[in-house]
């Protein structure tokens, strides 16, 4: 076979995967550029194919360049984000894996494999936008009601931005085990310590979390948020610490959400989310009370109490090396453990109860109670989504009334299938049905489980039931989940 013809079959197979591929030769002629690269890089497969490639990407100085590192100084670079301006002045931030290709001691060519973020990295731009008015307006909250002044009977009104504040006053329960949290949470209130919370999805991590903040020293200060499993793990780094001009290509000078919240709390959220490395550069910021931005040489005072939550348990996921034992420890100062809604269901009518009085208000409905029946199918039913999942079904019900004051069992909509863990899996055998129709209602039914208790993050849904994200999506949009 000529070399014309594997260059041939090497372009079939680049397509075939779906990669975005960049392939240069030892002088930097473009060797390989497939459809993928070109639709994330915003131009034509022509603009680059058989052209050097610093004409084409000139905007890139060449300390920044990945293919040029490869080339040149035989550096193997691994997922390194890039801001760049194309050919046709537009912008693209990407992610790129890049190496050298070695052949006889001598580079003969670099291949790069890229990933599209551009929309990603805008969206990080807007959360730490946002996060930064919110800690602004936190800062200059009108002062208290003085002492001769009548404080007002009105509701709690939301914080900045109009994002709802918890208290104490909003934790519903009488469960024994689930008082025992609460109290061991309220007395968090009277100092800064770090606080490490376990519970499933929908037990009330964040609950609990603006509850300690809101009720201590630091309520006047900021609250922040980060979610670490909803964010790429190569912007998570600068959304928390922040950028420094300079410090690679497409950076700028923006505070992270380290220096947002100075002087209040940061929630991180699914802590274990975080990659390993970046977790030993959150415990020094823990130990030495500074940090450094992304591409920054100066050190930055901070002073924020951290909460950290996580829906598995912490020696699990230390078992596994999810979760750094060092910075467990550091965190689990304070350890709080929220227990599943299935192991409180003396608390499912005081919910239920509380849900319908909010929907009630929220879609104009006039529902008085709750039957009996209607009842014990709540209370029979094992909630993988947790306190969450029990307000979206009461949510659902009430909705869906019209002139009706009682909510009856037929008013509850449990998904048949998974409402009870041992009658999941439906017995096979069912009149006119096949095999491979059997196979797919399992299937339905583990992808919805396993959704549910993710809550609905589909990233780490495919990670546990062991199937790539884009299969995860395909079967999700068969099954109309």
């Amino acid at each position: 076979m000529r070399g014309k013809d594997y260059m041939a079959v090497l372009q079939a197979v680049t397509e075939v995967m779906g990669e975005a591929i960049h392939i240069v030769d030892a002088s930097g002629k473009t060797i390989l550029y497939n459809e993928a690269m070109a639709r994330l890089e915003k131009i034509s497969v022509e603009d680059a194919l058989g052209k050097p490639f610093r004409q084409v990407f000139g905007s890139i100085p060449e300390s920044e360049s990945t293919l040029y590192q490869a080339l040149v100084n035989r550096r193997e670079i691994r997922s390194k984000q890039q801001t760049y301006v194309n050919i046709y002045g537009k912008q693209v931030t990407t992610i790129n894996t890049t190496i050298p290709i070695i052949v006889d001691g001598q580079v003969v060519a670099a291949m790069e494999v890229a990933r599209d973020i551009t929309e990603i990295k805008d969206m990080s731009d807007r959360i730490l936008s946002l996060q930064d008015s919110i800690s602004a307006g936190s800062r200059t909250q009108p002062k208290p009601p003085g002492p001769d002044e009548q404080e007002s009977e009105a509701p709690r009104p939301a914080g900045p931005g109009g994002i709802r504040r918890y208290h104490f006053e909003d934790i519903i329960g009488e469960d024994p085990g689930f008082l025992q949290a609460v109290e061991r949470a309220m007395k968090a209130t009277s100092n800064t310590a770090s606080v490490f919370i376990y519970g499933e999805t929908g037990t009330g991590k964040e609950l609990i979390a603006q509850s300690i903040h809101y009720g201590g020293k630091r309520q006047k200060k900021p609250f922040l948020a980060q979610n670490c499993a909803a964010i790429p793990e190569s912007l998570l780094e600068g959304i928390l610490f922040g950028t420094e001009k300079g410090g690679f290509t497409g950076a700028v000078d923006r505070a992270g959400l380290f220096e947002q919240a100075n002087g209040g709390t940061l929630l991180l959220d699914e802590v274990s989310a975080m990659p390993y490395e970046l977790q030993s550069k959150l415990l020094r910021v823990l130990q030495e009370k500074y940090i450094r931005r992304v591409g920054g040489s100066k050190d930055i005072l901070v002073d924020v109490r951290i909460i950290a939550t996580v829906n598995e348990s912490p020696q699990e996921l230390i078992d596994r090396g999810a979760l750094r034992p060092d910075l467990y420890y550091r965190l689990n100062v304070i350890g709080i453990t929220l227990p599943p809604l299935r192991e409180r269901r003396t608390d499912i009518p005081i919910l239920a109860d509380r849900f319908v009085k909010k929907y009630n208000e929220e879609y104009g409905r006039e529902i008085w109670m709750i039957a009996d029946a209607a009842l014990e199918k709540l209370k029979n039913y094992n909630y993988p989504g947790n306190v969450r999942e029990l307000e979206n079904i009461i949510m659902s019900a009430v909705s869906m009334a019209e002139e009706e004051h009682v909510l009856t069992a037929d008013d509850i909509n449990i998904q048949q299938g998974y409402h009870e863990e041992h009658s999941a899996i439906s017995e096979f055998g069912r009149e006119g049905e096949t095999l491979s129709e059997y196979l797919a209602d399992i299937e339905q039914t583990v992808i919805r489980r396993y959704l549910t208790s993710n809550g609905g993050n589909v990233t780490k849904t495919a990670r546990e039931l062991g199937m790539l994200r884009q299969n995860l999506q395909h079967k999700m949009k068969k099954y109309e989940i």
